[in-house]
């Protein structure tokens, strides 16, 4: 935790001093390169923590990756939503293999002590989420997320880019699950928003979905998910990960899932599909003692 805490304040403070010639850049050309820099200031911070959990040594990591991943490209990157370790579980995956993964955030979590400034400086997208009751006080109001989201991601017209989102929303539980009708066993409902959100903001840009399954294997099917304290104390005894590169359906690029209902329908279908595949390769996953070809 000391050496993760140092880590942190360290390079994020490095990250705002050099956020500062990036807002006084005269021109976007060089905006991106500082964007570019900031970057890999960020990949050298997850690289230290990287190799701060590999000192664990009764952790077992089991992942599978794509080869042909492009750290020059623009990927959209969805995953289930098991534990806070996830994001460390992404980060491990893909750190200089894709380029920085970036994610929607509450415009609140600007405040959060040393990282906010950082995600800031990354140009993450703040969002201002407007409640069901000021949306019915002021009409005007509704689709002002979506087109925020448009106008941030447009920062990343010239630099590579790789947008995080978990579409269930919140992480998995079994009385979640129940309480939502989830029809999958091992997964809650995914959500279109934050998927549409990409879709719309990036458009052709995109090259690819980065579809990606976490599963934390325990003997005990009923345990909870592993914490963030349990990973630095090196108690999660096995993680397993895959990554699958997708085709996204051109039909699905730069079109607004709130005013086209068909639209919504096609996301909604290819999303379900996918939930579908995923909800079985968990079951696959899920075992703490896979079977081997031997053994099977």
């Amino acid at each position: 935790m000391l050496a993760i805490a140092v880590n942190t304040i360290v390079l994020c403070l490095t990250l705002c001093i050099l956020a500062i010639p990036k807002w006084l850049a005269p021109t976007e050309s060089v905006r991106d390169f500082f964007r570019r820099e900031l970057a890999k200031i960020a990949e050298l911070w997850i690289s230290i923590n990287n190799f701060v959990l590999s000192m664990y040594r009764n952790t077992e990591w089991d992942l599978e990756i794509p080869e042909d991943l492009d750290r020059k490209g623009c990927y959209l990157v969805s995953c289930n939503h098991r534990s806070w370790v996830d994001i460390l579980v992404l980060q491990r995956c893909f750190n200089r293999r894709l380029p920085l993964l970036r994610f929607f955030l509450k415009r609140e979590l600007i405040r959060v002590p040393f990282l906010g400034m950082a995600w800031w400086a990354l140009d993450f997208p703040f969002m201002r989420r407007d409640s069901k009751a000021e949306l019915a006080r002021r009409p005007g109001l509704k689709g002002r997320d979506l087109e925020n989201a448009r106008k941030a991601c447009e920062k990343f017209r010239n630099i590579p880019v790789a947008m995080m989102n978990f579409p269930e929303g919140t992480r998995f539980s079994v009385s979640k699950r129940d309480k939502g009708r989830s029809p999958f066993r091992n997964l809650l409902l995914p959500r279109i928003g934050g998927m549409g959100q990409v879709l719309y903001a990036l458009g052709d840009q995109l090259e690819a979905l980065i579809d990606v399954t976490i599963v934390y294997p325990q003997d005990d099917p009923a345990a909870r998910a592993p914490t963030f304290w349990d990973l630095l104390t090196g108690h999660v005894p096995r993680i397993v990960a895959r990554a699958e590169q997708r085709e996204i359906p051109r039909s699905l690029l730069g079109r607004d899932f709130r005013s086209d209902p068909q639209f919504r329908r096609d996301l909604e279908a290819w999303m379900m599909g996918m939930w579908a595949e995923k909800d079985t390769l968990i079951d696959q996953l899920q075992s703490p003692h896979p079977l081997t070809p031997e053994t099977a």
